[in-house]
Parts: structure tokens; C-alpha cells; sequence
């Protein structure tokens, strides 16, 4: 049986760099790639060498996307809750629904368009 793992996620966004910028301080990450998408406008790929976000915008980009369109959440693993809480505090982000239970302590944001979020140490 094929054993898999998420490679990426394509999220769209208005302000790519912003968010590369937080999620490479959140999560240790760095800028895979950057340039023109396939269909037009601008990706960045920010990760790291086996997973990545693939941050896209175009003229049409507006976010404010309502929660749960068309996804409820992207889940982030970190592995120090607290230091990661304090980036998106700085970053102007609400942290919510802060919550211990199995398999870890969490907590969510929604960013600047409006994307959810989930948080989550193992540790």
C-alpha cells in the first residue's frame, strides 16, 4: 500500500509576501521559489525541503473569505506553542481558542484574508 504525506497546500492570497514573511518566522521556514503562476499572477513557495505553501495572488485576489471556504483550517506543527503564539501576536494576528487535549496543546489565528488556522505542539 503507497504511503503518502501532504507536499503542499496552494492558498490564495493578497499580499504574498507578508505572508511568506510570517510563515517563515513562525515555522523556521525559507522561500522555495517565487515567480509568474501558470494561469497568471505571482506564487511564492515558502517551506521547507519536503513541505511548502504555495502563496498565490492575482488582481483578483480579495480575501475575506468566509470560515470554512472552502476549508476549515490549515494545521501547523510547532514545536513551541508559546514562541510560536507570540510571531503572530507580533505579526498583528489574534490567537483564539487556545485548548489542551490529545494529542497536543493548540491554538488558532485567522490571517489577513481571513484564512484559518490551527497551531499545535506536541511537546
Amino acid at each position: 500500500m503507497p504511503k503518502g504525506q501532504i507536499e503542499h497546500a496552494n492558498l490564495t492570497v493578497t499580499d504574498p509576501d507578508r505572508s511568506a514573511a510570517l510563515f517563515e518566522k513562525l515555522l523556521d521556514w525559507h522561500e522555495r521559489w517565487r515567480g509568474p503562476a501558470m494561469l497568471g499572477g505571482e506564487t511564492i513557495h515558502v517551506g521547507d525541503e519536503r513541505t511548502y505553501l504555495a502563496l498565490y495572488t492575482n488582481s483578483d485576489a480579495s480575501g475575506g473569505y468566509a470560515k470554512g471556504v472552502p476549508l476549515n483550517h490549515v494545521g501547523l506543527l510547532v514545536d513551541d506553542l508559546d514562541a510560536a503564539e507570540k510571531v503572530v501576536i507580533e505579526a498583528g494576528l489574534k490567537p483564539f481558542s487556545h485548548a489542551d487535549y490529545e494529542p497536543g496543546r493548540r491554538f488558532y489565528f485567522f490571517d489577513w484574508d481571513g484564512i484559518e488556522f490551527e497551531v499545535v505542539s506536541y511537546g
